[in-house]
């Protein structure tokens, strides 16, 4: 790794901090990548009006129109494949430069070895949210609003729970990550100390370390699951009310009502990713605090 390109302007405290000197750092390459998730997003909210049009030109007999289909599953798939051949060779030189940063960061506040060791570990956290999460985020986001707007086109009640069940979540969130911050701060607590203790620490001092992580993770792992299944009922509900209402509606064709029941599922699976991406948020906002890194 060249150090050339690490320069040395004042020091980044914090998660938010360290992601845009990141971003600011590598911004061609980031704009590249996630260009091609957004391209990605775009054909999966197409997916489900051709896929209608596609059922209903089948019924009809008109092969070709049908066909359409195929073409747009084949460019999903090269899309797909573009973006994990391009993403990997982008976070891979990410993480070498802010490895180096980190530890020329941590060595300049003297820091013990051990703590320099896991403030690494966890750094590779930084580089995670930009190569699995935040394009988890954009797709999330992307597919969320997307869903409810085309639901709101093609069944409008339908569209309309899902903004209900977006503003319900909302008024949630805020007291969600918060605790998930305080967990978190005493998981990294104790995973800074972690060389020490496998060096040093007798049998019934790592069983009482071990046995701590554990229940942290459990903790953290039950309100995860917890927030899944409140999203689940909520969800129930959007179908078991959607379904009512295409019930009592004549005349509607096979397309239709898959169109409609996709997208109610692209909503659903995008807001089951919300446990998952506010944990990270809560890991980030605490490991910014620790790991202090030189501007990138």
């Amino acid at each position: 790794m060249n150090t050339e390109n690490i320069k040395a302007i004042s020091p980044t405290t914090s998660a938010s901090g360290t992601l845009k000197s990141l971003a600011n750092r590598y911004r061609k390459n980031l704009f590249f990548t996630f260009l091609l998730v957004v391209a990605e997003n775009v054909t999966y909210l197409l997916y489900p009006i051709l896929a209608g049009v596609s059922i209903n030109a089948i019924m009809s007999g008109q092969t070709i129109n049908a066909m359409l289909y195929g073409v747009l599953i084949l460019f999903i798939w090269c899309l797909g494949a573009a973006r994990r051949s391009v993403d990997t060779r982008t976070f891979a030189r990410i993480y070498a430069a802010l490895a180096v940063s980190v530890i020329k960061t941590q060595r300049k506040n003297n820091f013990n070895h051990s703590t320099v060791a896991a403030r690494v570990v966890l750094s590779r956290e930084f580089v995670d949210f930009f190569e699995l999460h935040f394009p988890m985020l954009i797709t999330s986001l992307f597919s969320m609003m997307g869903a409810a707007v085309m639901l709101l086109i093609i069944e409008f009640w339908a569209g309309i729970a899902c903004l209900v069940i977006l503003a319900l979540l909302a008024c949630f969130l805020p007291g969600f990550a918060r605790k998930n911050e305080v967990l978190y701060n005493k998981l990294n607590n104790r995973l800074e100390k972690e060389v020490d203790f496998v060096s040093r620490a007798t049998s019934l001092s790592l069983q009482r370390h071990y046995s701590t992580l554990a229940r942290l993770r459990i903790r953290l792992s039950d309100r995860e699951a917890m927030g899944y299944l409140s999203i689940g009922v909520l969800v129930a509900m959007l179908f078991s009310l959607t379904i009512i209402w295409m019930t009592q509606t004549t005349g509607i064709s096979a397309g239709h009502i898959y169109s409609v029941m996709t997208y109610m599922w692209m909503f659903a699976t995008s807001l089951d990713n919300g446990p998952q991406l506010l944990e990270k948020y809560s890991q980030l906002s605490d490991i910014g605090r620790r790991v202090h890194t030189e501007q990138i």
